[in-house]
């Protein structure tokens, strides 16, 4: 048994480290659970009462995203508090577009090497945004890839299911002549178009991270990391 583990390891998986980071990641996750969560986190499957008696009709509605190259700026400014953030608001947008309010959110995080503070910060991120929204982060997995990722990156998905009764679903359907089409500022980028304003801030511009927003007090990175805004 000795020499499996320590072959295990040598093959850039550390269980041992990953086990103690889901120990310290509990409180966090468990703070965002209500009454309708039966089991304690840790299980091969989360377990949801949905509130179906809250509803007439009730139709569940799912979504699934990643962060994409947003992740980039993470790793280069070794801010990851934010990004957990990201993904939870970005799912719960999606489905809030046709009237869905978030009953519980899933991630999936797939990292290079294990680090115990990046992944705390990440879920650190993804409780406090499931918190802000009253949804459930009813579990996840991690997984360490070091034959996949390089050291120091990660890729972060998740998964969210809300729910809207079926009088009240948002299709578009209702949309007739004549009727007003309402336009609202975006606050920032949110986790969209980030290839593209990598490309013009870095490579055309020839700005770093580090450097000052114009106009602003706060650096590039900083300003670019800031979370996927909310509409829930």
């Amino acid at each position: 048994m000795g020499e499996t583990k320590s072959a295990y390891a040598e093959a850039g998986v550390d269980i041992k480290t990953a086990n103690e980071t889901k120990k310290s990641i509990k409180g966090l996750v468990q703070s965002t659970y209500n009454k309708r969560v039966l089991a304690e986190m840790g299980g091969f499957g989360g377990l949801f009462v949905p509130p179906w008696k809250e509803y007439k009709d009730p139709v569940l509605v799912s979504s699934v995203d990643g962060v994409g190259t947003k992740l980039k700026l993470a790793f280069d400014t070794g801010i990851h508090h934010t990004i957990g953030r990201d993904i939870v608001f970005h799912c719960a947008n999606d489905i809030l577009v046709q009237g869905a309010r978030p009953l519980f959110f899933m991630d999936y995080l797939a990292l290079g090497s294990h680090d115990p503070k990046v992944v705390e910060a990440v879920v650190s991120g993804l409780a406090s945004a499931c918190s802000d929204i009253d949804c459930v982060l009813l579990g996840g997995e991690t997984a360490e890839m070091g034959d996949f990722y390089q050291v120091g990156e990660y890729d972060l998905a998740g998964s969210i299911v809300g729910i809207v009764d079926r009088d009240n679903i948002i299709s578009g359907s209702g949309i007739k002549q004549n009727d007003a089409v309402i336009g609202l500022g975006s606050d920032g980028l949110h986790t969209n178009g980030y290839t593209l304003a990598r490309r013009v801030i870095f490579d055309m511009a020839g700005l770093g991270v580090e450097d000052t927003l114009p106009g602003t007090d706060l650096s590039i990175g900083e300003e670019m990391l800031r979370p996927h805004r909310s509409y829930v």
